[in-house]
């Protein structure tokens, strides 16, 4: 009679669930559930710390629409994950943690690594819990999977102590592996909701009052699908739009109602925003004066009932749903019953002036050589260089952390496919950057993964660059080297720091970040020139490996630390 392992169960209910990837490090004990999970066909990512893994994973959910799934050690490793779940929480991406624990027999003892984890984790998880028998792990685990992803989209737990993981079943001799495990289905795809037919009128007529209407598109309606209905809308009402960093290419970027370039005057002169798969948060300023209009009416549309009313959102014109089928919803009540199409009025004067001025002032920035070389000129050197030689087919995922860095390469990087776009988020998460990386290039491997680093946040994840090498996952790393965090110092300022230390923001001065990428196997390249930028990505496209570009930049010492979501409305006392 032969046996099946508490971990075998745990790898054969993940295969049933459809799980193809998953991202962690291994110790005592999860080191067998990882190697069943090889055996079983599943691509383990091993990464060198816990954060990048769970980052990697949230990434992949939102990338594929599925859980991403991580497995740590207990104890510090869970600690360490729990940067993963908030991360997935405050995005709303699927995550399911797997985590080892200590032994239950020696529970309160003082076991190896021994923390509450389920406690710990319950309050900020959809679903945290602890199998009290071998054969409960795969309804744990399928519930905590579906969990993850149906309904608001977030994180889940489940605890796997080491006496679970070791545990043995036996088998009959009529019995194969697979058939002792409850037999798991998987969940397919998440139930969706339409919006009440009553508040999908009352939009509509406000919608249809508008004299200066705006749509915003969010990160929710990318990682909803929504693209094409979103698409055919926006083609057949006209109407000017203005998407959000994560929410870019959900309507291709070159759209000549783009409103991007116009983003301030855009908001101030909407009287009617329908704002999809956004939240009225920092990033839109709350939907408050003086960023957006006094009078302004918003039909915000979300999977969450609770985001509606929030902040300057009117409940009464929220629409609970799925964004997908509720713009279908809105685009039939405005051509049904005999109604003619309708139309925005044309793009407010103010507008188009403002929105063709930014757009020369920026091509001007672009095309300015200065030494050191800048931002701008450095985003359009790569630009040119990716459009000189790569077919227009091929797909592009740009994944973009660090402040002036992100901040800059949102408008510089025209993006016309959904979800190639992935950033620091809703809590501006620094050290995200080469986890998203991964993740990207193992959902979607026939694309070329860019990331564009600033100095600072590359030294979050710096070192899973070994962890791309040895996973062959080829991309390509931009660093964005101006020595300092937002911008850096005088060179000067570091020639005696016992007299003068040096401010909080300096970094090394010119860091060698393309020799320390050599280290961990990868290419490595110095830029300090438009010329030597343009060469680097050159090979870095023909490459079959990791490639780690550092650029060298102006370091903006003279610059006044100022970005757009920092001038809101001032309390009222």
């Amino acid at each position: 009679m032969s046996v099946i392992s508490g971990s075998e169960i745990i790898a054969n209910s993940l295969v049933q669930l459809g799980v193809t990837h998953i991202f962690g490090i291994v110790g005592i004990p999860v080191i067998e559930v990882a190697e069943a999970c090889i055996n079983r066909g599943i691509k383990f990512i091993s990464f060198r710390n816990e954060q990048a893994a769970t980052y990697a994973a949230t990434a992949y959910g939102y990338l594929t629409g599925k859980p991403g799934v991580s497995l740590v050690v207990g104890g510090p490793g869970v600690v360490h994950a729990m940067a993963g779940i908030e991360n997935a929480n405050s995005n709303h991406f699927p995550l399911l943690l797997l985590a080892g624990s200590s032994e239950t027999h020696q529970r309160g003892k003082g076991a190896f690594q021994e923390l509450n984890q389920v406690a710990l984790l319950y309050p900020h998880t959809k679903f945290a819990n602890q199998p009290s028998t071998v054969k409960s792990v795969p309804y744990m685990i399928e519930k905590a999977y579906r969990t993850s992803y149906f309904g608001r989209p977030g994180s889940t737990y489940i605890d796997l102590p080491a006496d679970i993981i070791q545990a043995k079943l036996d088998i009959k001799n009529h019995q194969s592996k697979e058939s002792v495990v409850q037999k798991l289905v998987p969940p397919g795809l998440a139930p969706k909701t339409m919006g009440d037919p009553e508040r999908i009128r009352r939009a509509v007529n406000v919608l249809k009052t508008a004299k200066s209407p705006l749509l915003i598109v969010g990160k929710g309606a990318a990682y909803g699908r929504a693209e094409n209905i979103i698409r055919q809308f926006q083609e057949r009402t006209n109407i000017p739009f203005l998407p959000t960093p994560m929410g870019k290419g959900v309507i291709p970027d070159d759209n000549s109602l783009n409103v991007s370039a116009a983003r301030s005057a855009a908001l101030k002169n909407a009287d009617v925003i329908l704002l999809l798969g956004a939240r009225l948060n920092w990033i839109l300023h709350y939907g408050d004066s003086p960023k957006f209009s006094d009078n302004v009416k918003i039909i915000q549309v979300d999977s969450a009932a609770e985001e509606l009313g929030n902040n300057s959102g009117n409940p009464e014109l929220g629409i609970a749903g799925d964004i997908e089928l509720v713009v279908h919803q809105i685009l039939n009540e405005l051509t049904s019953h005999g109604n003619s199409s309708w139309r925005s009025p044309p793009l407010l004067k103010e507008i188009a002036d403002t929105k063709a001025s930014n757009q020369a002032k920026a091509e001007k920035v672009d095309s300015t050589v200065t030494d050191p070389i800048k931002y701008q000129a450095v985003y359009k050197t790569i630009r040119e260089t990716f459009s000189e030689t790569l077919p227009s087919s091929k797909e592009i995922i740009y994944v973009s952390e660090g402040a002036n860095t992100m901040d800059i390469s949102r408008s510089s990087f025209s993006l016309n496919s959904p979800r190639t776009r992935l950033d620091a988020g809703t809590n501006a998460t620094m050290g995200v950057g080469l986890g998203y990386a991964i993740a990207a290039k193992a959902a979607s491997p026939d694309s070329l993964v860019v990331a564009i680093e600033g100095d600072s946040a590359f030294g979050f994840s710096a070192v899973e660059v070994e962890t791309a090498v040895r996973s062959q996952l080829p991309m390509i790393i931009y660093v964005m080297n101006n020595s300092g965090v937002y911008h850096g110092v005088d060179p000067t300022a570091y020639d005696n720091v016992d007299d003068k230390p040096l401010p909080s923001t300096a970094l090394q001065l010119n860091t060698a970040y393309h020799t320390l990428a050599e280290s961990l196997g990868a290419k490595g390249y110095l830029a300090k020139t438009l010329d030597e930028v343009r060469s680097a990505t050159l090979e870095a496209i023909r490459s079959d490996n990791v490639s780690v570009i550092n650029v060298i930049i102006d370091s903006g010492k003279d610059k006044k630390l100022e970005f757009g979501w920092m001038a809101s409305t001032k309390p009222k006392l």
